[in-house]
């Protein structure tokens, strides 16, 4: 997959490497639901370290001897890193609580009941720590890069932990739309890296031609924080207020998550624009509407209100801020740092 563009206009001119140690990358997530007490669902608050959440939820399977199927996460964590997070066991309420003391790098925090299972999407965001270390180049460029994404954001790439180790799960696609029978975790891998590729490929026309956080004719634009969408050719809303809800974060330029329909909303140069970038990948669309997969829509810009940094000493770097659910990190990581991971 060819790189993509930066919002700076070229990568930045400093370099650095995070996951170091697994603490150096750190996630909570951020999941504000109210637990009942009561109930046949076991709430658990698990910090791990070094595993992917299935990797956690097997090893809790295996331990609680429940199936994977009846324990429920929000969101899936980095395995390189330290990251806390909810997840429930359907666990009958007169059993006595099941032992998952001493599970190689899992903890528990704490338990509660609560009547329903966790869904996937329900927690608010995440929240990040990140040590970048051994910095060089130019950091007053850095300093600036931080203070622009604060205000500005950064375009909201799909990570490339999303396409697998060497964009497998783009393979895995083509070879599902080839007929290809998978399990129901392949599939779903395997289309979900699809449209993250033919969204990233659209972001990165409309980064390279400066439009990623700007309305364009016929623009689908999307509310902040849902996945609501309307029509700018067809809104009453004059070109004024709109600018000022663009400029508040309120709205956003939004791109597509290829499938089946989804057209009717955007026209004009937005869906020239999107048509173009989208034809040079015909496989790919064809397969996801064959695999009836609904189209929608992504924000194309990603808001940081809440980024904060410090300067640990000349070569270390601590970023913090909270990302809403389907953000990527690194996305804000390759606005500000050329980034080499530990080996």
């Amino acid at each position: 997959m060819a790189a993509l563009a930066h919002a700076r206009g070229t990568p930045p001119p400093c370099r650095g490497r995070i996951r170091v140690e697994p603490a150096d990358f750190r996630v909570d997530e951020d999941c504000a639901i109210e637990h009942t007490g009561s109930g046949e669902h076991l709430w658990c608050r698990i910090e791990k370290t070094g595993l992917t959440t299935h990797d956690a939820v097997q090893a809790i399977s295996r331990r609680a001897g429940v199936h994977p199927r009846h324990i429920g996460v929000a969101g899936l964590k980095d395995r390189h890193a330290v990251t806390r997070q909810w997840l429930s066991i359907a666990w009958p309420v007169h059993d006595p609580l099941p032992d998952l003391d001493d599970l190689p790098g899992v903890r528990i925090e704490s338990m509660v009941r609560h009547e329903r299972k966790l869904k996937r999407g329900a927690h608010r965001g995440n929240r990040f720590v990140i040590r970048i270390r051994d910095l060089t180049g130019d950091t007053a460029a850095l300093d600036e890069d931080i203070r622009r994404v604060a205000a500005c954001g950064v375009p909201n790439y799909f990570g490339a932990q999303r396409f697998g180790h060497g964009g497998r799960n783009i393979g895995l696609a083509r070879r599902l739309f080839a007929g290809r029978r998978l399990s129901r975790n392949r599939r779903g891998f395997a289309l979900s890296a699809a449209r993250s590729l033919l969204f990233n490929a659209v972001l990165d026309a409309r980064v390279r031609d400066g439009s990623w956080q700007r309305l364009l004719d016929g623009e689908a634009v999307m509310l902040d924080g849902s996945h609501s969408v309307f029509s700018l050719a067809e809104t009453d809303q004059s070109a004024d207020e709109l600018e000022k809800r663009l400029a508040r974060f309120d709205i956003h330029p939004s791109g597509p998550m290829a499938g089946r329909g989804g057209d009717d909303v955007i026209s004009g140069r937005a869906r020239t624009l999107e048509q173009t970038v989208l034809g040079e990948y015909g496989d790919l669309m064809a397969g996801l509407e064959r695999c009836d997969v609904d189209a929608g829509r992504r924000a194309l810009r990603l808001a940081v209100p809440s980024l904060d940094w410090q300067f640990e000493d000349d070569a270390t770097l601590v970023l913090l801020f909270w990302l809403p659910p389907g953000a990527f990190a690194t996305s804000v990581l390759r606005e500000l740092v050329n980034i080499g991971e530990h080996d």
